[in-house]
């Protein structure tokens, strides 16, 4: 079985806003055929679907954001699920608008629902798939997070929650590896390494080209 617990607030005032796109792409995906309707279970919304064969369950948790582990820590309780089996979406203004980042592990990076996920799992090695929300001015992230996306930001965050979903399913089917190799561009700087290091094999084939014609005329 397969966990994918999407995070953000509950409640109609956060509907649609930047803290909220984890729970939107839960939406997206339990709006699939075949999946169930949502029920409240383990302080969450809970709808089940299948996908592969695969039972999957979508998750929306009924906390406030800062306390996203406690349903999480539930579910994985109960079920008695392994860590690789979780794969959590949320939002990260770290990121540009609408670029996504999946990871097998690592820090919370400020995001407060991860941060309560960590602290009630005990460990930051789960899947995690975040999703840029544009970044704020000095001093502005709490009140830009619970901001809604500006009318020219919309059709971009949208396109991201549908590819997110895409994401989602990728993970579901082949793993955290999959997934990361689907939305994961490459690293600042790696591109350009990537070409001096091209560069760098070319100067030394023709080096060594030019070695092999001197050693022809000195032979001749």
């Amino acid at each position: 079985m397969k966990v994918v617990v999407g995070l953000g607030n509950p409640g109609k005032q956060y509907a649609g806003t930047r803290h909220n796109v984890g729970f939107d792409v839960v939406d997206y995906l339990a709006g699939a055929p075949g999946v169930g309707p949502f029920r409240s279970q383990f302080q969450a919304l809970v709808a089940e679907g299948t996908e592969g064969g695969e039972k999957v369950l979508y998750v929306k948790p009924e906390t406030f954001m800062n306390l996203s582990g406690r349903a999480v820590r539930q579910l994985v309780d109960f079920y008695k699920l392994p860590a690789e089996h979780l794969l959590v979406v949320s939002d990260d203004f770290n990121l540009p608008l609408g670029k996504l980042r999946a990871r097998a592990k690592g820090s919370h990076g400020g995001q407060n629902g991860l941060r309560n996920i960590q602290e009630q799992l005990g460990t930051d090695a789960y899947p995690r798939l975040r999703i840029g929300v544009g970044q704020p001015g000095p001093g502005e992230a709490v009140d830009y997070v619970l901001s809604r996306f500006k009318p020219g930001e919309k059709a971009a965050a949208a396109d991201a929650v549908a590819a997110a979903a895409a994401a989602v399913l990728v993970w579901v089917r082949q793993g955290i590896e999959a997934c990361m190799n689907k939305v994961n561009g490459p690293e600042p700087g790696a591109e350009r390494g990537t070409r001096n290091a091209e560069r760098s094999r070319d100067a030394k084939r023709s080096e060594k080209d030019d070695k092999a014609k001197r050693s022809e005329k000195k032979d001749d």
